[in-house]
């Protein structure tokens, strides 16, 4: 890891040591059959790479409670509804960002969130925006702590990601399960992780908040 090979030259994916870009046609689909095939994808972004060693699906209004575009379109949520292969960032309990890439054509809003992942370049500065003193397999290890890794927040929703995610190397063996600490949908088994990855975080169920 941390090889260096970001900093040395603007990023190409045509030189890329990850294979080529995944084309707009591959999130041109349900957000359900995109994720597991994320895994092991390598996401390039802010001069650090990411192996993606977790996701999770969120489907289309109407279908997936757990969605953020459940209830149709506001002026939170409307690039889910964008092109496909576009960053969708949002803000989370008051101080963090959480990516994840839009999939389906424009105006159906579906999308995969982006929950781990191993740096594989980049180390360096990865280490930096987590505060310096942090384990390699925690530094992307759930979806907050990935954003920060990869230098994602509030500027870069809506960005363009074609050309970034890259064809990477094939996972091992890929499981599937519910999704972590979300409130309505938890049964819906759209988590997806390679199995005894590291960097994979933990399964936590949702826990309502109590009132004081």
């Amino acid at each position: 890891m941390g090889r260096g090979l970001l900093s040395t030259a603007a990023f190409d994916s045509r030189v890329s040591p990850w294979g080529p870009a995944l084309p707009r046609a591959f999130f041109d689909r349900h957000a359900s059959l995109v994720a597991p095939e994320l895994l092991g994808r390598v996401v390039v972004h802010g001069g650090v790479a990411l192996r993606l060693t977790e996701v999770e699906a969120y489907g289309l209004p109407g279908e997936d409670p757990a969605a953020h575009t459940y209830r149709g379109m506001t002026p939170r949520n409307s690039v889910m509804f964008g092109p496909p292969g576009h960053l969708y960032v949002y803000f989370t309990y008051g101080m963090h960002f959480c990516a994840n890439l839009v999939c389906l054509p424009e105006g159906h809003g579906s999308g995969v969130l982006l929950r781990g992942g191993e740096i594989v370049d980049g180390l360096e500065l990865a280490r930096a925006r987590r505060g310096g003193a942090v384990a390699d397999r925690e530094l992307a290890r759930g979806p907050a702590r990935l954003a920060v890794a990869l230098g994602i927040a509030r500027a870069e929703n809506g960005r363009d990601m074609i050309g970034d995610v890259l064809t990477g190397t094939p996972p091992g063996t890929i499981q599937a399960g519910p999704r972590t600490g979300v409130a309505t949908g938890a049964e819906t088994p759209w988590r997806f992780w390679i199995d005894g990855d590291p960097t994979v975080s933990p399964y936590r169920r949702h826990v309502p908040r109590k009132r004081t």
